[in-house]
């Protein structure tokens, strides 16, 4: 060997020396780290795929799984319960003043059924009559409405959205919520900084120069004993009016709502406008939300109004903060209370076991258990879940749809003749467990027939989902759809 190679191959032994020197401390200390992150999943995981997932992957895979853990893996998001306690005096002393006012002016008859008192413990609020609901199909209409409302607004707007755009439709929001703060409207205007991380800075001094109090809401803090909570989102969207006038569904602020996606068109969402006594309870969601971003309880109308429709609705808000999997449990009331017919519409569908096995008892029972999923998907990995899942309800009976007509985004469950949900969860681990999230159930047989008007006129537009089509498909779709479903439970 030449003398003039000896130089170079000494750097580079150095050098794999030095390499060698650093990372094999670093590895055991993730080996080490990944150990008990693993029996701190164990312990805390909210459910056992989720455990063992978490567990397998931190154990023989520290390396790449600690730092997403640490990231990702967190069971409750404790930051918000601490700011809801420290702002507990003032919401708690508004919070019993409106359920007096409610429990005495606009509770349901004595004659409710039990399964009322259990939602109404799930929602810490109470089921209202006096209400009147109305159903908003699409971008155009849900729009229309909210802008309608805002421009009659007289003294305060809430505004909450997951995502918002600078785009068309989100700047013709913005020219409304300006025009209406410059006439002395109070405006408070909420979004989630993972949804709206694209939201531009140009869009918030405008809002701000034009008198709207516009917040992110943020959950990680650099504080003492505070992780850096990625994975928590608030996917809630609320407009209320005046506490007079409320919106609630599927839809957010960006020009895809009104079908001007370039793949996904056209957009299919529903909303629901609310008015009556069940306002307030989606503004004391939105309180709660505005007072871990700001810290500040701003004024609202806590002065319930009936409406002579008097249609019986429970608000029903949910989160990781929750004492309870609130969402979850309710929609497993919701199956394991059918008795004729359950219609799930989710974008997302990847469910546990426990409503896997929920929906199989229904369907087995002789309740007619239909599924609305889409065709055209923005996340292949939660549609291969979705696939995995409807292989596994294939010997219960469970019918299963793909929407044809464009892309499917609403959120609705139908429930006999009488019960319809409308809101912003979905059916999968994140609705469930992750997601900040608002629920509306209205008990009333004339919404439900228009619920199920509505979805009778989507089911027309869509394909039978089978298991012998899936099966027939390539290994390879078929592998994939297995792994799809081994990493559901952090999806």
């Amino acid at each position: 060997m030449g003398h003039w190679l000896w130089p170079p191959l000494v750097l580079i032994g150095q050098g794999w020396q030095w390499i060698g020197e650093f990372w094999l401390p670093v590895y055991i200390l993730t080996v080490i780290l990944g150990a008990a992150l693993a029996i701190e999943a164990i312990f805390k995981a909210r459910t056992t795929q989720g455990a063992i997932a978490w567990s397998l992957g931190l154990i023989f895979l520290p390396p790449l799984v600690v730092p997403v853990y640490l990231l990702f893996g967190q069971r409750r998001f404790y930051g918000y319960v601490e700011a809801r306690r420290k702002g507990d005096l003032e919401i708690q002393r508004i919070a019993q003043k409106l359920l007096s006012e409610m429990a005495q002016d606009f509770s349901l008859p004595g004659d409710a059924p039990a399964a009322v008192q259990l939602l109404e413990q799930l929602a810490l609020m109470p089921f209202t009559r006096g209400n009147r609901v109305s159903l908003l199909i699409n971008g155009e209409q849900i729009f229309e409405r909210i802008f309608a409302a805002i421009d009659g607004a007289e003294d305060y707007i809430l505004v909450q959205f997951y995502i918002v755009r600078d785009d068309r439709l989100g700047n013709e929001l913005l020219q409304r919520l300006a025009a209406k703060a410059r006439q002395g409207v109070r405006v408070y205007f909420l979004f989630d900084a993972i949804g709206s991380f694209k939201l531009t800075r140009r869009y918030l001094r405008v809002c701000r120069d034009a008198g709207i109090t516009i917040e992110s809401f943020r959950t990680w803090r650099w504080r003492k004993r505070r992780r850096f909570q990625i994975n928590f989102r608030n996917h809630r969207k609320v407009v209320v009016v005046d506490g007079r006038c409320a919106f609630v569904g599927g839809a957010n602020l960006g020009d895809e709502y009104r079908h001007h996606h370039l793949r996904l068109k056209p957009w299919r969402d529903t909303h629901v406008q609310l008015e009556g006594p069940a306002v307030k309870g989606t503004q004391v969601s939105f309180l709660e939300d505005w007072y871990w971003a700001t810290g500040e309880v701003p004024a609202m109308n806590w002065h319930p109004e009936s409406m002579p429709n008097d249609q019986q609705v429970l608000v029903l808000p949910s989160g990781p903060a929750d004492l309870l999997d609130s969402c979850q449990l309710m929609f497993l009331h919701a199956i394991n209370s059918a008795r004729e017919r359950i219609w799930i519409v989710s974008p997302y569908f990847v469910p546990d076991e426990s409503i896997s096995n929920a929906l199989k008892l229904a369907a087995l029972r002789g309740v007619e258990v239909r599924l609305m999923l889409p065709g055209i998907t923005d996340n292949r990995l939660v549609q291969l879940s979705s696939y995995a899942a409807l292989m596994d309800m294939q010997y219960a009976g469970i019918q299963a749809f793909q929407y044809q007509r464009g892309f499917l985004h609403q959120k609705v469950v139908l429930v006999d003749s009488d019960r319809a949900y409308v809101g912003t969860a979905n059916f999968d681990n994140r609705s469930f467990h992750l997601n900040f999230e608002i629920t509306l159930m209205v008990r009333d047989w004339a919404f439900a027939r228009e619920v199920e008007t509505m979805l009778l006129d989507d089911f027309s537009g869509c394909r039978p989902l089978t298991v012998e089509s899936l099966e027939k498909r390539s290994l390879i779709f078929l592998l994939l759809t297995k792994l799809a479903r081994l990493f559901s439970p952090i999806q």
